[in-house]
């Protein structure tokens, strides 16, 4: 997946929409241009439709494309690349013929056709929003190619509109905007429909010139220029001294351009004040002074530097595009870049990015909370957010301790919870995270001493055992004075070990801590939101805990934060709470607790993921990472295979060596990061199933390789 083309140097021209008049701009410019650089500008139209075959004239393998026709009659290097004869939308007309479009692909062929020192003049089709295919839009062929954009706009009814929220949804990309061309696309005789009945060419001069005044000023604000308004033209060859000026302007950012900078990561666009670091400088410095997670900080295992990601691709500086297995620890269920996370929180950026919650609140927490509550289980009705999910798993632990005081059982301060669990890295969730085989042994002396069980026997493929519920029942009725929650991953536990267990021995648990007056956490932070098939993991067993923490997916992996669902029981012991209990007041604040941009954000994930067929997304997963995975179930190497909804286990005999491992998943064209001898997938749910029979192919691959 390496090997992508050179960067261009030059100009992208897209319209505000079809019959902006891009087409009549481009050739002039061309022509201006090209004269200015002394011949060498190349104009590229990366797709064209509404083609026609003639043998004799055309540009592009015997096809006649009309928009590159009328560029050429001004200047002649001008060639379309994919030409299609419907005139319908790119995706479409693809389609039609039986292919497919490919951003990557339109990129390199762009960059093929651009002879090396070119400026390079880019065509777009229709709008930013135009359809390449399923998953891709023009706008990502602008991020593929990096070049400024030139928008077109036509000067009518609603150019304010159409211009302003096509710079917000280039901006919002990352994608630099060089300025705005109005252009006049009708005769002066022709009023326009906003003028109303009856009226001259007085008042559509007036409307005209109003449009350009605003779309000035309001483009000013949004940092971009009006490059020009053209006037109606009647001959496309004629002399138009506005033009002339606007590649004046050009040529000099051309210019100043500088030499291109090598090959073009696809989707990648350097941040606002970003270094101009090269990537190994970049790494040097990372290797030296950055401290990744669970590694050394003077000998650590090897990092690559990643510069994009969208839908469930990540790109490497070096071009290597990955596809993702791990929905970046577990988050990102909708993939990178959705444009409608983006959007909500950078309407929130713009209203208000933070706001303390101590003695205030906002519509975006209100929202969220009521969004939380109409989702979770039975009996939740109050909810506190956090900063992450361990923090999450913190306050749960506080609140189950504080509601045991406050209720008059002072002495239940201690947990319970399977071996095999894990629930965060901050003191109190180390607590509870498995104490021999998890990633906290080093802290046993430090971490206060809590009660573990078993791990749940029973798988949850098998037939259920009652006794596998013995352990703690026996537990749960010695130490009933001193235990003030049981807390577990539900069905699934995460980081401990990848186990997925009967839903009936959460059910009977639960039972069990109704009996003896003891409260259930349950940590839905890896699996909530649909991870398993079910929206929360709880609801396989039909169990509503006490309280319940979630975490990950909660903001599609846009930003961290959590939150801590607690039922009115478990809300109305704490107020009871006399002085010395602590008043009827949770001991527990964030200095970002109830941020609004995470709200805004969590808002937003949880509905674009009710919007979505998200069930039958997960299923489809389930049944791909079945048939990809089960061959290893007969490799000597591999001790288990297990799937739930869309995650996928492959667990080796003995722990791998996850540097060489994870070399050979790059190599693969896939980001895979295993852990002691867990090999496992959660893809981001809009993995199609070709990329997840790449991942699955990737872990044979691996198995086969003697690397597990």
């Amino acid at each position: 997946m390496n090997g992508l083309p050179r960067e261009l140097r030059g100009f992208f021209v897209t319209g505000t929409d079809t019959d902006a008049g891009k087409t009549f701009v481009c050739a002039r410019l061309a022509r201006l241009l090209g004269g200015l650089a002394g011949g060498r500008l190349s104009y590229v139209k990366p797709v064209q439709t509404g083609c026609t075959r003639r043998q004799d004239v055309g540009t592009a393998g015997g096809w006649s494309a009309p928009d590159v026709d009328a560029v050429a009659l001004q200047w002649p290097r001008a060639r379309a690349l994919a030409c299609f004869e419907p005139p319908c939308s790119p995706h479409l007309a693809a389609s039609l013929a039986g292919t497919a479009l490919s951003c990557r692909e339109l990129a390199k062929a762009c960059a093929d056709a651009v002879p090396e020192g070119d400026m390079a003049l880019v065509e777009g089709a229709g709008g930013c929003w135009v359809p390449l295919n399923a998953r891709e839009t023009m706008l990502d062929l602008m991020l593929c190619l990096r070049l400024p954009v030139v928008l077109v706009a036509a000067n009518r009814l609603g150019c304010l509109n159409h211009a302003m929220l096509s710079v917000e949804a280039l901006q919002a990309r990352g994608i630099e905007v060089a300025g705005i061309v109005l252009n006049r696309t009708c005769p002066p005789a022709q009023c326009d429909a906003g003028c109303g009945a009856g009226a001259g060419p007085a008042d559509e001069l007036r409307i005209l010139q109003d449009n350009e005044a605003s779309l000035e000023a309001f483009a000013a604000e949004a940092g971009v220029p009006l490059l020009a308004s053209l006037p109606w033209q009647e001959d496309p060859l004629a002399p138009l001294p506005q033009l002339e000026a606007v590649a004046g302007t050009l040529f000099d950012r051309f210019r100043r351009q500088g030499a291109p900078r090598g090959a073009m990561p696809s989707w990648s666009v350097p941040a606002a004040g970003e270094s101009p670091e090269s990537a190994a400088e970049i790494l040097a410095f990372d290797r030296a002074h950055l401290w990744h997670p669970y590694t050394s900080a003077l000998n650590p295992l090897p990092v690559r530097q990643a510069v994009s990601a969208r839908a469930n691709r990540i790109v490497l500086a070096d071009g290597t595009e990955l596809v993702d297995g791990m929905s970046s620890w577990w988050c990102a269920v909708h993939g990178y870049g959705s444009p409608a996370l983006k959007a909500a929180m950078s309407r929130q950026i713009h209203a208000m990015s933070h706001v303390m919650f101590g003695g205030l609140t906002h519509r975006p927490a209100a929202a969220l909370a009521r969004r939380l509550l109409d989702l979770a289980p039975a009996g939740l009705e109050h909810v506190f957010f956090a900063d992450s999910g361990s923090v999450a798993v913190e306050v749960a632990l506080k609140m189950a301790v504080q509601y045991q005081i406050a209720t008059g059982r002072a002495s239940r301060r201690r947990f319970l919870t399977p071996l095999g669990g894990y629930h965060g890295d901050t003191q109190g969730a180390m607590s509870v995270c498995d104490p021999v085989n998890g990633m906290h042994t080093l802290f046993a002396g430090l971490l206060p001493k809590h009660y573990f069980m078993e791990r749940p026997s029973a798988r949850f493929d098998q037939p259920f055992d009652p006794a596998s519920l013995s352990e703690a029942a026996r537990i749960l009725e010695a130490r009933q004075d001193e235990i003030a929650c049981v807390v577990l991953e539900p069905i699934v536990q995460g980081a401990g070990g990848m186990w997925f267990y009967h839903p009936r021995y959460l059910e009977g648990l639960a039972g069990l801590c109704r009996q003896y007056g003891i409260l259930l956490v349950l940590d839905e932070i890896a699996t909530g939101f649909g991870r398993t098939g079910r929206l929360f993991a709880s609801e396989w067993a039909g169990v509503a805990p006490d309280i319940m923490c979630v975490g990950k997916a909660l903001t599609g992996g846009m930003m961290t934060g959590g939150a801590v669902l607690a039922s009115g029981a478990v809300a109305q012991g704490i107020e009871q709470a006399g002085p010395a209990e602590g008043g009827g007041v949770l001991m527990h604040g964030p200095t970002f607790m109830g941020n609004p941009l995470f709200c805004a954000a969590a808002c937003q994930s949880i509905d674009l993921l009710l919007a979505s067929p998200w069930q039958e997304r997960v299923r489809n997963i389930e049944g791909w990472l079945r048939e990809g995975l089960e061959p290893c179930r007969r490799h000597p190497a591999a001790a288990d295979v297990r799937v739930l909804g869309a995650i996928g286990v492959v667990e080796a005999k003995r722990p791998v060596d996850m540097a060489r491992l994870q070399d050979y998943f790059v190599s693969r064209g896939v980001w895979i990061r295993p852990f002691n001898r867990n090999v496992y997938l959660m893809p981001p749910f809009v993995s199609p199933e070709e990329d997840v029979a790449l991942l699955c192919d990737a872990i044979r691959g691996a198995f086969d390789a003697g690397l597990c």
